[in-house]
C-alpha cells in the first residue's frame, strides 16, 4: 500500500505539486510540447529547498544533498515510461549557508494517449519514507487543428550556446516552477509554442495572438494587463511573453494565450492558473464611483445593515482584494461608500446592465440560503453555499446520511469547472442534527486537497490512526468510493 507521511503535504494547482515539510520540501510542475506532430514530449520541472534536505561529507571534504527520484508513466496498469535517478545538490563547504534551491529537468517522449503518472521525492541521506504523488495526463495533439503547447513559465532564458536539456527554439530556458508570484518578482515571463497555422491559415498567412490576465473567480479579462502580437503562420509559432504585473493586487489569476485568425475568430486557447502576492498595493475603487447614483438602483439601498448583508453575499464571487476592501468600508459604517463600493462591483462585471446582473445572482442567493442556511450562519457563509455561488450548481449531487461508519456526506460532481473537466467537491457534517456541511475535499484547482479525506469520513465510529488513505474504503455498506469514483 501506498503511504502519505504526516509531515508532508501536498498542494496540487495546475500541473503543480508543491510539497511542503518538516523535512523534505519541494515544488514540482510538468508542461507538455511536441517536436512535430509525431514526437509529443512531456518536460518534467523539479526544485527541492536546500535546507530542507541532509547534507553529508563528501570524499573531497565538502557537503553535499542527494534526492532519490522516481518518474512512472502507467497506461491500464502498465508501465509506458519509468525514469529513477539521483538528483545531486551542489557540493558545499559549509551546511550553515545552505540558502539555494537545486533543480532538475527531464524529457519524456510519449505518444498521444492518457497516462496515470507517479512522482517519487526521497531523500537519499534521511530514513524517511518517499513522499508519493499522482496525477492524470492527457496528450492529444492533432496534425488538422491549430493547437497551443503548455504554458512554461519561465524565471530567465538566453540564447542557446551549446544544446542542452534547457535549450528548446535556440534559448536555454530556467524555469519558473511555482505558480506563485510573490512582490519581489514584477513580471510574468512565459514561454509556449502554437502548432499547425501553416497548415490550417496557409503558409506565411496573418494571424493574432492575444495574451492576457483575467481573474480567476469572475474569469473576466484584466484590461491593463492584454497584449496583442500579430504574427505570419508556419508549422511552429513560438511565443515569448512578458506582463508586468508590479501594480497586480493580489489574489487568484489565470494567464491565457488565444490565437485568433484575421478575422479576430478565437480559434485556439491554453490558460494557466497563478497567484499574485501585493499586499502594500491599496485597492481604489474606480473612477465611477464619482457618479452620481442617485437614480440606480443602490439608491434604493438605504438600509446599512441589509447593505452590508448585501456585500458579504458577494465574498464567494470577490477577488482577495474586493474582499479585503469591503471588509475595510463596512467597519467604516459609511453608507454612500458601501453604495459605490456595491455599484461599481456589478458594473465592473456587466457594464450594460450592472442592476440585472445583481438580481440575477440575488436570486442564486436567495436558493442557497434557503438549502444550505443554518441557524447563526446564512447560506453563503457556509462551504456549500460558497461552491454553489462561486462555481454554479453541480451537475450531479450524491448525498448519504445513515452510511453505517460514516458521518453525513455529499458528493459534489461538475462536468465542467473553468477549463478544468471532471471535478468533485466532497463534504460532510460531525453534526448530525445542523445544516452546516463542510468541504473536506476537492481536485479543482485552488481548493483543500485532502488525501485522508475517506478516513475522516469513516472516523465516526472507528476511530482510525493511519496514514493510508486507502484503509477508508473497506467498510460494511460504504458507498463512499463508488459516489466519488462513480458521479450519478
Amino acid at each position: 500500500m501506498k503511504r502519505i507521511i504526516p509531515i508532508l503535504f501536498v498542494v496540487m494547482l495546475q500541473n503543480v505539486f508543491a510539497v511542503y515539510g518538516k523535512n523534505l520540501s519541494a515544488i514540482f510542475s510538468y508542461a507538455v510540447f511536441t517536436d512535430n506532430l509525431s514526437e509529443p514530449y512531456i518536460e518534467t520541472y523539479l526544485s527541492v529547498r536546500g535546507g530542507s534536505v541532509n547534507f553529508v561529507r563528501t570524499e573531497t571534504g565538502g557537503f553535499r544533498a542527494a534526492v532519490e527520484i522516481t518518474m512512472l508513466f502507467k497506461q491500464n496498469d502498465s508501465i509506458f515510461a519509468v525514469e529513477k535517478y539521483e538528483l545531486l545538490s551542489p557540493e558545499v563547504q559549509d551546511t550553515s549557508e545552505v540558502n539555494f534551491n537545486f533543480l532538475d529537468q527531464q524529457r519524456f517522449a510519449l505518444p498521444n494517449g492518457a497516462y496515470d503518472f507517479e512522482l517519487h521525492i526521497a531523500d537519499v541521506n534521511s530514513e524517511k519514507e518517499p513522499f508519493i504523488a499522482y496525477d492524470r495526463i492527457e496528450i492529444n495533439f492533432s496534425p488538422n487543428e491549430i493547437q497551443i503547447s503548455d504554458i512554461q513559465l519561465v524565471e530567465s532564458f538566453s540564447e542557446t550556446q551549446s544544446t542542452n536539456i534547457l535549450s528548446k527554439s535556440g534559448y536555454d530556458l530556467i524555469p519558473y516552477i511555482v505558480n506563485f508570484y510573490p512582490k519581489s518578482v514584477e513580471k510574468i515571463t512565459f514561454y509556449t509554442e502554437i502548432y499547425n497555422t501553416g497548415t490550417v491559415f496557409g503558409n506565411a498567412s496573418p494571424f493574432l495572438i492575444n495574451y492576457y490576465l483575467k481573474s480567476w473567480e469572475t474569469q473576466l479579462p484584466l484590461q491593463r494587463y492584454t497584449r496583442l502580437k500579430r504574427e505570419v503562420s508556419k508549422d511552429i509559432v513560438v511565443l515569448f511573453g512578458e506582463i508586468s504585473i508590479r501594480d497586480l493586487p493580489s489574489g487568484n489569476f489565470n494567464l491565457v494565450v488565444e490565437v485568433k485568425d484575421s478575422l479576430n475568430n478565437l480559434i485556439s486557447q491554453k490558460e494557466i492558473f497563478i497567484y499574485r502576492s501585493n499586499p502594500d498595493l491599496e485597492y481604489k475603487i474606480d473612477q465611477i464611483s464619482e457618479l452620481d447614483l442617485s437614480t440606480s438602483f443602490v439608491s434604493l439601498m438605504t438600509n446599512t445593515d441589509t447593505l452590508k448583508d448585501f456585500i458579504k453575499s458577494l465574498y464567494p464571487i470577490s477577488t482577495v482584494m474586493e474582499r479585503n476592501f469591503a471588509n475595510n468600508i463596512m467597519t467604516q459604517n459609511d453608507l454612500q461608500l458601501m453604495q459605490n463600493y456595491f455599484y461599481n462591483f456589478w458594473y465592473n462585471r456587466d457594464i450594460s446592465n450592472p442592476e440585472g446582473a445583481w438580481l440575477k445572482y440575488l436570486s442564486e442567493v436567495n436558493k442557497v440560503n434557503q438549502n444550505y442556511g443554518t441557524r447563526i450562519r446564512k447560506g453563503y457563509e457556509t462551504d456549500r453555499g460558497r461552491v454553489y455561488l462561486q462555481y454554479g450548481a453541480p451537475n450531479s449531487i450524491a448525498k448519504n446520511e445513515f452510511e453505517p461508519s460514516a458521518y453525513p456526506y455529499e458528493i459534489w460532481h461538475y462536468y465542467k469547472l473553468n477549463n478544468q473537466s471532471n471535478r468533485r467537491f466532497v463534504f460532510y457534517s460531525r453534526e448530525f442534527a445542523t445544516n452546516d456541511f463542510e468541504l473536506i475535499h476537492s481536485d479543482a484547482i485552488g481548493e483543500i486537497n485532502d488525501p485522508r479525506w475517506q478516513v475522516k469520513i469513516h472516523n465516526r465510529d472507528t476511530p482510525s490512526h493511519s496514514l493510508d488513505p486507502e484503509d477508508a474504503e473497506h467498510h460494511w455498506g460504504g458507498r463512499l468510493d463508488d459516489y466519488y469514483r462513480n458521479p450519478r
